[in-house]
């Protein structure tokens, strides 16, 4: 199994072996300039190498060959060797960054001192990659497709795709990037870093952040026109997205709202049904709302919200930022007509259900935070039901009042994958009704590429698999089935670091691949966390300085972040090129029918404590399968055309509302296929009451398992119910393992040839056999080089390859 570092060492430097001798201080390049001899030997060697790449770039430019991929390179090498420079410059700096993060506070010196010559040598490293590879293709062992580049003043938003020159693109950028600086330095808003403008989160000391927040009204009414400029003066040039930021509120409000702050949590700083918060954010959303109509900055939407839960459990980790601690009087008026309205004016079926005597509903009393030991309780599922109600109709008011003056206005939330991942369902947020809800979908969805560095925080994943793939496909493929027609944003990913894992030596294997598996199963725009370099190699402006942020997690995020690692940060630039060169391969790979869906249901989400966890063990038996997963909610069912599907699996499915009941029967009714992993399958209502009512095949048919059914037996039941649905190409593969570790996917195109893509996602090499179900030949050609292939070969760890099929 692959070691995955958690720090980094300097490496014997065996790339250097092939430089120019590194005992020179002094060498001569092409241009005629002379190194200077109080340059490093590494330096000097990047330096050389950088002349070389040139030159041959030239010459390609010569013949006609595309080379946006090494100008990439060559700018990536340039400012990393300048950064290195401010990082050796600027040691005690360096040492407070490392610091701030404690995972490496305890080496934070010996870590400072080796990271200047850590970066040359990764800046080294891409440039011999791209000497390499460049050098293939004018020696014609190799021919790239040209890349396909964005657009960045006039890329437009269509129904689901961004589209650049009349193709699909994949937008390319980062979140919270490099703050003071102005939008128009081309040293940070560029082709290789992306030029997405925004006015995103400024996360200062003081809640008077630069996005656009609570601040801009006064007392009186007015807006504060000079906080306003900080959105009038976004120039009209580039395509963007602006961002609600919901963290503060002026002491004003406090003053007339005593309750304004009950109810709050991390990342909205006030009780969301706060009539005079609601009036104030109704301001600000209709004036933004009015400035920014038909301005290129809203192109890829407006970001309702940063990050939004509200877990009001007991012992739950927000408490400590005041997240839920207490309700105001209007969440709890409000609940009070929720319940009225679900209990239909019943007050003793309320009471018989909580074991409460309440006389009337405007008497109802609830401790929150709630305590999380009456999960599956008839009081547990009515507050943490309420509580998704609440946010989605807070989330409902907002949009409504932006589209009331910006009718087009696209708009999304960065949804946290976890509140679908996690078994935990008191955060308030119900994923399916909010992707339904703005016009595009949005989230801030993260892998990790090593051991996660938090103690106690399990890793299992690697035991399999080179990274946690997981947590990308299955946030993706749910929110591609509840919202397949819309465009999918991940407005800050976190691919590349988070709080619970990096890695200074990350693999630009795992780079690529997990960029390109999320694009293949969505994702249409990301904006990295994050880029925090200031064009002369200092950190951004919240980074200098005493740290002293209400969100503790931007402090250490700089450390081992691709802010100190050239070969990560060029490897996203150059899988993005690659995905856009490819795109409309990419888009029909994706938009593929999901034969088999599996059934969701919030409802037994909300009262078990493993809906998530074992619902995910079948999930990841199914994803190797070849074909693309799906699901389906009550509401899919409901509103999608059912032939989008073959067959649909119940597992773990306990608890149901009678509507979820009834639109699996009336699928039924129409002549579909439902296959219950179990007889007490939907045998229980929201409140734990028997169900007397069960499924019938009618039309349809109908499978329930045996009692006792394992999950490989219940795979296998479904497979079979899908098997008129597999592609034409059969992949066979043997990665020396018991277990499945390589995806693909497979269609044919127009033209009668067959697209494959194969992703490995194991540790161990997998050998791969391609044919035809029907047996004719087949001549297989990798889409990346042009070149011919075998119909068996190799495909390394966290190898992404894309081929064409032709049949002979």
């Amino acid at each position: 199994m692959r070691q995955h570092l958690l720090g980094f060492t300097l490496a014997p430097l065996f790339l250097l072996t092939t430089a120019c001798s590194q005992q020179e201080s002094v060498a001569k390049v092409d241009n005629n300039e002379t190194l200077s001899a109080t340059q490093n030997k590494y330096e000097q060697t990047a330096t050389l190498k950088i002349a070389k790449l040139k030159k041959m770039m030239q010459q390609a430019q010569s013949k006609q060959i595309d080379v946006t991929r090494e100008q990439s390179i060559i700018w990536f090498a340039e400012q990393f060797l300048k950064f290195a420079n401010w990082d050796e410059n600027n040691y005690d700096a360096v040492v407070k960054l490392f610091g701030y993060e404690r995972h490496y506070a305890a080496d934070k010196e010996k870590l400072a001192k080796e990271l200047p010559n850590f970066e040359r040598e990764k800046v080294i490293q891409i440039l011999d990659k791209g000497i390499k590879e460049l050098g293939q293709e004018l020696s014609g062992e190799i021919k790239r497709r040209p890349v396909n580049k964005v657009d960045w003043q006039n890329t437009k938003a269509q129904d689901n795709m961004f589209v650049s020159n009349d193709k699909p693109i994949f937008l390319y950028d980062y979140f919270s990037k490099s703050v003071g600086q102005p939008l128009t330095n081309k040293d940070v808003y560029n082709d290789h870093l992306g030029a997405l403008y925004h006015g995103g989160e400024d996360l200062y000391p003081v809640d008077h952040d630069r996005a656009i927040n609570s601040f801009l009204v006064r007392e009186d009414g007015t807006f504060d026109e000079e906080l306003m400029k900080e959105l009038t003066r976004i120039p009209d040039t580039n395509i963007g997205f602006l961002v609600y930021w919901l963290m503060g509120i002026p002491k004003w409000v406090e003053e007339q709202e005593p309750e304004v702050r009950k109810g709050r949590s991390l990342f909205t700083g006030f009780d969301i049904d706060n009539p005079l918060a609601r009036d104030i954010w109704g301001k600000i959303i209709r004036k933004t709302g009015e400035l920014t109509k038909g301005k290129k900055v809203t192109e890829v939407g407006f970001v309702l919200a940063n990050e939004p839960h509200w877990y009001a459990e007991k012992g739950h980790w927000t408490q400590k930022f005041q997240e839920m601690t207490s309700i105001s009087s209007y969440t709890l008026n409000k609940f009070r007509s929720w319940l009225d309205k679900k209990y239909q004016g019943d007050i003793n079926e309320l009471n018989e259900n909580w074991g409460t005597h309440f006389s009337q509903f405007s008497d109802i009393a609830i401790e929150i935070p709630i305590d999380p030991a009456i999960k599956g309780e008839p009081k547990w599922y009515d507050w943490t039901r309420y509580n998704m109600d609440r946010s989605t109709d807070w989330f409902t008011y907002v949009q409504n009042e932006l589209h009331s003056v910006n009718e087009n206005a696209d708009t999304h939330i960065k949804i946290m994958p976890r509140m679908f991942m996690d078994d935990s369902r008191s955060g308030g947020i119900d994923t399916e009704a909010l992707a339904e809800l703005t016009t595009m979908v949005g989230h801030d969805a993260k892998s990790f590429g090593s051991e996660n560095i938090r103690p106690g925080k399990s890793s299992k994943w690697i035991e399999k698999y080179a990274y946690n793939w997981g947590i990308v496909t299955m946030f993706h493929d749910f929110m591609e089935s509840v919202a397949p027609n819309k465009i999918n944003v991940n407005s800050e990913s976190h691919f590349l670091s988070s709080g619970q894992w990096r890695d200074l030596d990350t693999r630009t294997s795992y780079v690529r691949s997990v960029y390109w598996l999320a694009t293949l199963l969505g994702m249409d725009a990301n904006m990295g966390w994050f880029w925090a370099r200031d064009p002369d190699g200092s950190p951004e402006d919240r980074l200098e300085g005493d740290l002293d942020f209400f969100d503790p997690g931007l402090g250490g995020a700089f450390a081992g972040s691709n802010n100190m690692q050239p070969h990560v940060t060029n490897e996203v630039t150059q899988v993005m090129f690659d995905l856009n060169s490819f795109s409309e391969e990419i888009i029909e790979l994706r938009e593929q029918r999901r034969p088999l869906r599996l059934f969701y249901s919030e409802t037994t989400a909300i009262n078990t404590n493993d809906y998530m966890t074992k619902g995910y063990k079948l999930y990841e038996n199914l994803f190797f399968e070849g074909f693309p997963l799906g699901f389906v909610t009550k509401n899919v069912i409901e509103k999608q055309d059912n032939n989008n599907w073959d067959a649909i699996l119940v597992y773990r499915n306990n608890f149901v509302t009678d509507e979820e009941f009834k639109a699996l029967q009336g699928y039924l009714n129409k002549g579909g296929t439902v296959i219950l992993d179990s007889a007490k399958s939907l045998s229980l209502d929201e409140y734990g009451h028997p169900r007397k009512a069960k499924l019938v095949a009618n039309k349809g048919k109908l499978i329930v398992m045996p009692k006792g059914a394992d999950v490989e037996t219940i795979k296998q039941t479904a497979l079979a119910e899908v098997s008129g649905s597999t592609p034409d190409v059969v992949v066979k593969v043997d990665n020396g393992e018991s277990f499945k570790t390589t995806t693909w996917r497979t269609v044919k195109q127009d033209n009668g040839r067959y697209l494959v893509n194969i992703l490995n996602l194991g540790h161990t090499t997998a050998t791969v056999d391609l044919s035809l179900k029907n047996g004719k030949s087949i001549h297989v050609k990798n889409l990346m080089t042009s070149n011919k292939m075998n119909t068996s070969f190799d495909v390394p760890s966290e190898g992404v390859l894309l081929v064409e099929v032709t049949v002979q």
